[in-house]
């Protein structure tokens, strides 16, 4: 089957199987490229096929020799259709990652689920004894809890609406754009979904089982942003949920002995949910455009191999003033900021090619499922299966 990319408003609904495959296999090949790591040899990667979550898995396996689980939720191709993205790139890692002496084993199942934690402890305690990494990067809009009501989040202000302006990616049009605020239960909602609820119980279900190393450590991840965005993202209901995500860190170091549980602020990328976030696709058009100017544009592998080799993996992890890895320093340095504050009050449609980085934006959405990946014959019959090796 010869395979496009269909985008209909924020999603593509196609994923090209050797161009994810070339995107994963360029991702080991920068890692290979960098010093190694003395770190941990078995890790749990909870959300591994996509994102950070994907980088994360890479950057462990190849810098620090570690073997992996990686805990994936997606969808195998069919006869006319082909599989996610995400499914495409865990059965390029698992190959590449076998190819090189590696142990990398998936679960294709909802992570929030009581049956894929009991399904993922089997099985570290059938190959491995113990886990000594946890990765959490786990991002859905909505969440089953254990008491079986399915929570929604919601992307919306608190206390008063917020108006700022917003770009078209179609057709570059830049307008005002106004943010709802959200009510209580959707607060609820969102923290229940995007908070550490979940994170907690798979680590204690991990302690539990015994199946938790002495001295293990655990991740997960958030994002904070400029000011310009905190109306809509910090200080919004997601704001709270990723206050949330804080508090769990903090209580699961004091609550498991010897863990050391750690939120790693990282910065904005391109990814399918943020494309959706009114305002944020202008901003990272933006950032992008002086952070390449600046020589500091990182993507997500560059990012979780800093994170990996320069932060978790050191005698000391430094973090800020709340406990918080901020591995968006680059973002959120002042020159950087006032770059962007002073394009954000110049754009318009007649210069947003010229002062922003549109076409870089693009770039990595497409790259995201497996298109626009150099060297990569998208005119060429492929297999649209994609089977995983360890899930058959």
């Amino acid at each position: 089957m010869v395979v496009q990319p269909k985008v209909k408003g924020f999603m593509c609904t196609t994923a090209h199987p050797e161009g994810c495959k070339a995107a994963v296999k360029a991702q080991i090949e920068y890692v290979k490229a960098q010093p190694k790591t003395e770190g941990p040899k078995k890790v749990l990667v909870i959300g591994a096929s996509m994102g950070y979550g994907l980088a994360s898995r890479i950057a462990v396996t190849y810098s620090c020799d570690a073997d992996t689980i990686g805990i994936i939720f997606d969808k195998a191709g069919k006869e006319k259709r082909t599989a996610s993205a995400g499914w495409y790139n865990t059965a390029a890692f698992e190959e590449f990652a076998a190819a090189d002496g590696y142990f990398a084993k998936s679960i294709n199942g909802d992570a929030y689920s009581q049956e894929i934690k009991e399904e993922t402890i089997a099985l570290i305690q059938k190959k491995w004894g113990k886990v000594d990494m946890v990765i959490y990067s786990v991002a859905a809009p909505r969440r089953t809890a254990p008491d079986g009501k399915t929570y929604r989040s919601v992307l919306k202000t608190i206390g008063k609406e917020y108006t700022n302006q917003t770009i078209d990616l179609f057709t570059n049009e830049i307008s005002e754009v106004t943010i709802p605020t959200a009510n209580e239960e959707e607060i609820e909602a969102t923290v229940k979904v995007m908070g550490g609820e979940d994170w907690k119980l798979w680590m204690k279900a991990l302690k539990e089982a015994d199946v938790l190393a002495d001295h293990a450590v655990t991740v997960a991840y958030s994002y904070i942003g400029p000011e310009l965005t905190h109306p809509i993202y910090y200080d919004g209901s997601i704001g709270q949920a990723k206050k949330d995500l804080y508090k769990a860190a903090d209580e699961l170091q004091k609550e498991i002995d010897g863990l050391r549980a750690y939120v790693s602020v990282n910065k904005a990328v391109v990814t399918q949910s943020s494309a959706a976030i009114p305002i944020v696709p202008l901003y990272i058009s933006l950032l992008f455009r002086v952070m390449k100017e600046k020589g500091i544009h990182e993507g997500c592998i560059e990012q979780m191999y800093r994170l990996i080799h320069d932060r978790l993996c050191c005698e000391e992890v430094v973090t800020d003033e709340n406990r918080l890895i901020r591995l968006d320093d680059y973002e959120m340095k002042p020159e950087v900021q006032s770059a962007v504050a002073d394009l954000w009050k110049q754009v318009s449609k007649d210069n947003i090619a010229e002062i922003g980085d549109i076409e870089g934006y693009w770039q990595e959405f497409y790259e995201i499922f497996g298109f626009r990946i150099d060297g990569v014959d998208y005119e060429a019959d492929v297999d649209i299966q994609g089977r995983i090796p360890s899930l058959n």
